[in-house]
């Protein structure tokens, strides 16, 4: 049976591979394996919200549910004074975001946790291209996580794809912050920020 990507400890055979993408004029480098999110390149939803935030995006910023690393260096990429924090259940993708982040001169405190379970501490933003496969309930409980982890004048950014429910997350999203609105909208993906 294969792993999703959002299971604890992956037992797929390892499958290594290494590749390079441009982000904000850096090439960056990141090695991936079997038993994570999108293992063979950057996913395009996860690069358009890295492309969508705001450019004085400043302060702690978490990327909930980091997998094996693409947000957080496309982050830092573009915004290397920021505090980056990576949180992830899955151990695999865990340790591939800290050799990413290693490997691409950078650096970002790892946390292993299942959502908000292991996270303390506020955040100024938190980013996510939220497990979709992990079902509603899940991801609404990671929106709502994320709001008590936001400082004031903080934000959440996600991504999710119109046909995967981005109208209905976008729906609960303006009952749950202040505000919530689409920002970016590509190739079948949305990008929302909600604000505190």
């Amino acid at each position: 049976m294969p792993d999703y990507y959002y299971t604890a400890n992956p037992t797929s055979a390892h499958e290594e591979r290494s590749f390079r993408a441009v982000f904000a004029g850096r090439t960056l480098a990141f090695d991936t394996d079997a038993g994570v999110f999108s293992k063979q390149h950057i996913d395009p939803g996860s690069e358009l919200l890295c492309r969508s935030l705001p450019q004085d995006l400043a302060g702690d910023v978490l990327d909930l549910g980091c997998g094996w690393g693409a947000m957080t260096v496309m982050t830092l990429a573009a915004h290397p004074d920021v505090r980056m924090t990576m949180a992830d259940i899955n151990e695999r993708a865990l340790a591939l975001a800290v050799g990413n982040v290693q490997k691409n001169g950078m650096q970002a405190r790892a946390l292993l946790s299942d959502g908000f379970a292991q996270i303390e501490g506020m955040f100024d933003a938190v980013i996510t291209n939220p497990p979709i496969r992990a079902g509603k309930a899940v991801i609404y409980g990671m929106f709502e996580d994320a709001r008590a982890h936001l400082r004031p004048g903080g934000a959440l950014y996600l991504v999710i794809r119109k046909q995967q429910g981005a109208p209905s997350a976008l729906k609960f999203l303006k009952g749950l912050y202040a505000g919530a609105e689409v920002i970016e909208r590509d190739g079948g993906y949305w990008v929302i920020a909600c604000r505190v």
